[in-house]
């Protein structure tokens, strides 16, 4: 049993755990509340490096969209007139721990991380800063690109940080326990009171997403009919799987690795007779592999906009004024 069958699972054993990890919830709550309150009271004072900066973050552990969030919003602060940098925590990476401007070019994930190398095969000209130190990342986009908004992919709950303005997705997760019970890096309640904007079901901002649209190694649209093999690494493949399904794929097998994993499996155990569907950031690991071209493998692209998208643009271009 996996933690997302935890969290999300309906059978009698996912619930009877999930049910035992209720008071450790109640515990990580209050430890969080208390965190919050160290610098509330002004014991601890959050740096501010960089003049603007916004945060798009969540508070459940992955699967609300938010790298290709980013990739959204970072294109409508570059159509309103302001240069944008991009801070990945480049989860894995050699770079994860402290904070470094990427070189030009394509990025290798093994390096810089899955989500970065995402984020520049989308944004080719737009620089991005990798590691978890945010506060380092603030201070090198201000040496570096003073003129500029930063925009954080993740780093909500990074609190020694301060934040001009912050984005909340909520996925409206029917289980609303903080970890390890649920999803939730803090709770909701609280989180949603420290947003600056909240994007979610049944709020004033909401994420469509364009129907998927698939694609061979070269970026070419194409049709996908027959049994069709799944291969993916990210955060919440169940949903991906639905998706897939709605989109009429007929799937056979379906390999599920842990959210960021390298996928360095062995392709001779992939049915070489079939397609083998990969999301964008499952694609950014698996391109530069020399036996890539012994399996076919198909990008399922999909695309995010934040509606109303007018409404949107007035928020942030207020925000950014």
């Amino acid at each position: 049993m996996t933690i997302h069958d935890v969290w999300y699972g309906k059978s009698i054993s996912a619930k009877l755990v999930r049910a035992l990890l209720v008071p450790a919830s109640w515990l990580y709550s209050f430890g969080w509340r208390m965190y919050l309150l160290v610098y509330r009271l002004g014991v601890k004072k959050a740096a501010k490096p960089h003049k603007r900066i916004l945060c798009v973050g969540n508070c459940t552990a992955g699967g609300t969209g938010k790298t290709p969030t980013v990739i959204f919003i970072a294109q409508q602060i570059a159509a309103i007139g302001h240069t944008v940098v991009i801070g990945c925590s480049g989860y894995g990476s050699p770079h994860a721990a402290d904070a470094t401007l990427a070189p030009d070019g394509p990025l290798d994930p093994t390096e810089w991380g899955d989500e970065p190398a995402e984020i520049r095969s989308a944004l080719p000209d737009v620089p991005i800063i990798v590691g978890r130190a945010r506060v380092t990342a603030a201070s090198l986009v201000h040496q570096h690109f003073p003129d500029s908004v930063l925009l954080m992919d993740d780093g909500f709950q990074h609190l020694p940080l301060a934040k001009d303005s912050t984005i909340v997705l909520d996925s409206g997760s029917a289980n609303r326990f903080t970890f390890p019970a649920g999803p939730y890096r803090e709770p909701l309640s609280v989180g949603r009171k420290r947003a600056s904007l909240v994007i979610g079901p049944s709020e004033a901002f909401s994420l469509e997403y364009s129907p998927l649209e698939f694609r061979d190694s070269n970026g070419t649209s194409i049709h996908i009919s027959g049994p069709s093999g799944v291969l993916t690494a990210i955060g919440r493949p169940d949903l991906f799987r639905r998706s897939l399904e709605e989109s009429g794929v007929e799937i056979g097998e379906f390999i599920a690795k842990g959210d960021h994993d390298p996928l360095d499996l062995d392709f001779g155990n992939l049915d070489p007779s079939v397609p083998w569907i990969v999301t964008e950031k499952d694609w950014v690991k698996l391109r530069k592999r020399s036996d890539v071209g012994t399996r076919r493998f198909v990008i399922a692209h999909r695309s995010v906009v934040i509606s109303p998208l007018d409404e949107f643009r007035k928020w942030l271009t207020i925000d950014l004024a």
